[in-house]
């Protein structure tokens, strides 16, 4: 007995017409009767009464009937769980970073991991204004970023804050010392991203400075975190900042790194997705995310 033959069966059951039968299975009507008149010679009984004029069932068709639905639902019920598993495992999310995330990074992929283990994260790195554009216009599921920036058609849900260390040349007088104090960096030259570039770090670094008694003398810009970690190390002294996370990730010959004081400066991250009801996967994220909130940056979990 094959489900085809059940299949087959059940459907002229139905249409009580071998022709209309076929129709709605897109066969010739010569293969229904066909498969029919093979399940009757396997079951040894006519299923159904033939006349020239109507199709009826036979009492072994009626006592079949409810068994080939069963048999066929079963069928579908199989083929709809493993046909959901498989779009499960296409599920991809997209979330959009930047550098310095650091060990808080690492948490969240391996939260999100065993939160939903069946979607795929892939990572995707652009401006922070650029982010924002591509959640809102669905690009991206969600975001992270660094300081509050409200965006029209985006929700930010605060996670973490991480504290600013500062990165000084390992030579220096200051770098023996466990914390700076922030005042005691007035002399040095600060290499830092323009405002244009990163504004939330750009206006904490300076307010931070300002509340300290001081407007810090600006160097060559910040370029990238090995180039510049380079310069701050071997080249004239100077200083720059990186998140807590991101620093201890980042040993580097002739550079040492120091938590700041007086004022202690910290920055608040969030993630950025759209106001809808979030799906699963996205609430996975979401969750993995304040779970890497709150470990402490060296200990992702």
């Amino acid at each position: 007995m094959e489900i085809r033959q059940l299949e087959y069966f059940l459907t002229v059951a139905e249409e009580l017409h071998f022709g209309r039968a076929a129709g709605r299975l897109h066969i010739v009507q010569s293969a229904v009767s066909q498969q029919v008149r093979r399940l009757e010679r396997e079951l040894g009984v006519p299923l159904f009464a033939r006349t020239t004029r109507a199709v009826a069932l036979t009492e072994a068709g009626r006592r079949l009937l409810p068994h080939a639905r069963e048999v066929l639902a079963a069928r579908n019920r199989a083929r709809e769980a493993v046909e959901e598993l498989r779009a499960e495992r296409a599920v991809t999310l997209r979330l959009g970073t930047s550098d310095g995330l650091g060990a808080r990074l690492d948490g969240i992929l391996a939260g999100f991991a065993g939160l939903a283990p069946h979607a795929q994260l892939e990572l995707v790195t652009a401006a922070t204004e650029e982010r924002l554009r591509r959640v809102r216009g669905g690009e991206l599921d969600a975001a992270l970023l660094r300081g509050e920036r409200p965006f029209p058609g985006v929700e930010l849900l605060p996670l973490w804050e991480d504290a600013l260390m500062v990165a000084l040349p390992a030579r220096h007088d200051l770098a023996v010392r466990g914390t700076v104090a922030m005042a005691d960096l007035a002399g040095l030259p600060l290499r830092l991203a323009s405002r244009a570039r990163n504004p939330a770090l750009y206006d904490l670094v300076m307010r931070s400075c300002e509340e300290a008694g001081f407007a810090p003398a600006l160097g060559p810009e910040f370029t990238t975190a090995q180039d510049t970690l380079a310069s701050v190390g071997h080249g004239r002294p100077s200083w720059t900042v990186f998140y807590a996370p991101h620093a201890d990730q980042l040993p580097v010959p002739g550079v040492v790194f120091r938590p700041l004081r007086d004022p202690a400066p910290v920055m608040r991250a969030f993630l950025a997705v759209r106001p809808d009801p979030p799906r699963a996967e996205l609430r996975a994220l979401i969750e993995a995310c304040h779970a890497a909130g709150a470990e402490p940056p060296g200990n992702p979990g």
